[in-house]
């Protein structure tokens, strides 16, 4: 699963990236790209473990 985000993701930054440079670039696929873009970095970022997890469950104790 995670490497479909992370093909998507490229997917989704190189259809903005090419729409982008075109002469009259269509709004609405950049900004929809951007959003799959974003949201994909979101659910990537999820699985990753918290810099001061371990520091904040020392804390509580």
């Amino acid at each position: 699963m995670k490497t479909l985000y992370i093909i998507l993701m490229f997917a989704c930054a190189f259809i903005a990236l090419y729409e982008q440079s075109l002469a009259k670039p269509n709004v609405y696929i950049m900004v929809g790209a951007i959003i799959v873009f974003m949201l994909g970095m979101m659910r990537l970022m999820n699985s990753v473990p918290s810099k001061y997890q371990q520091k904040d469950d020392e804390d509580e104790v």
